[in-house]
């Protein structure tokens, strides 16, 4: 492959991930059943680009996270970083692309050792990975990295239990900064946060993004955070995406019943411009069960026939805009002028 076609393929392309934990009983831990924690999921992300993953808890965000990422086994699919099967590669690749390829945790308060320093937390994988010659080296890098995120040089030497979350979060940014990598998983990376903690670091992921060009699979459960951060969202339902758009397009038409659902529950303070609120009955299926044909279908106001049975394609809407529903079949793409008169109404 020449330059000029790996500058054309997307930074991270992900097709048909599947994640399944086994279920184990008697005294042989003789295999059950499975939980199929992600079920065939794809999408792809550009260079520089932020794609929020939102869906209810238990939908299987965080667990594809860290599959595409090879913290967890894959059970199936195919990621492709930069061109390179991530799953193919033997320790020695997948050491070399752990540098490119970094992971912020959800809690600020779990993921940091308490028992060792910042500088040995943030600087670790400097010497790991022998980016710098010495101890004292590292420690110099891990003084330039506490600034970046906004922390004084001066905490370099403490533990984690004398910060606060909001400062443990950002000790976590620098950590995954360390590398220098081009492409980052935000798991959660503000929801234990404050809602003011979770202002200053959002703006600090979008500044470090402008600075360093960084891409962002941005897994979150807070649509609002996710739309002011986000170029685009997929949405995902019990392993599943069922719609994928840009982010405003997403807010502004929402096409899958799922996603109707989910935006309808975000309070607006003004009553004249609530939406009519689109209620699901019954409780999310359990993913060692799932339902048959959609996955949506039992929870889902405009189910038919077909859903029972059939699981649903990803049908184009047009404008990069796709939803997994069977309401759309046969429907073709709108236009860029027909999307531009939705748009002015």
């Amino acid at each position: 492959m020449n330059e000029k076609e790996q500058e054309d393929l997307p930074l991270l392309r992900v097709r048909n991930l599947r994640k399944f934990f086994p279920i184990k009983r008697g005294l042989f831990s003789h295999t059950v059943g499975h939980v199929r924690a992600v079920d065939g999921v794809s999408f792809d992300l550009q260079k520089g680009e932020t794609l929020g993953l939102v869906g209810e808890s238990g939908c299987g965000k965080t667990t594809a996270g860290r599959t595409l990422l090879k913290l967890l086994p894959p059970t199936g699919g195919e990621v492709l970083f930069q061109g390179q099967p991530v799953f193919e590669l033997g320790s020695e690749g997948l050491r070399l692309l752990r540098q490119k390829m970094q992971i912020i945790f959800q809690d600020p308060y779990s993921s940091l050792n308490p028992r060792m320093t910042i500088a040995q937390i943030v600087g670790e994988a400097l010497l790991v990975h022998k980016l710098v010659a010495n101890a004292k080296e590292a420690k110099e890098r891990v003084c330039q990295l506490l600034e970046r995120v906004g922390l004084s040089a001066q905490y370099v030497n403490r533990y984690p239990h004398e910060f606060s979350g909001g400062q443990r979060q950002r000790i976590g940014i620098a950590r995954a900064l360390a590398m220098e990598p081009e492409f980052i998983v935000c798991d959660e990376a503000v929801s234990a946060l404050d809602v003011s903690v979770q202002a200053q670091i959002i703006n600090l992921l979008m500044d470090l993004q402008e600075e360093m060009g960084l891409s962002y699979l941005f897994i979150a459960h807070d649509l609002s955070v996710v739309r002011h951060i986000s170029n685009r969202i997929a949405v995902m339902y019990l392993g599943r995406i069922v719609e994928t758009a840009e982010a405003e397009d997403l807010f502004a038409h929402p096409s899958h019943p799922y996603t109707k659902a989910l935006l309808s529950a975000i309070p607006i303070p003004d009553p004249d411009k609530r939406p009519q609120r689109t209620l699901l009955e019954g409780d999310v299926p359990t993913p060692i069960h799932p339902p048959s044909g959609c996955h949506f279908h039992p929870r889902c106001p405009e189910v038919m026939e077909k859903c029972r049975i059939d699981a649903p394609p990803d049908f184009d809407l047009g404008k990069g805009h796709c939803a997994r529903c069977w309401l759309f079949e046969g429907e073709a793409p709108l236009a860029a002028d027909q999307w531009t008169r939705m748009e002015e109404v």
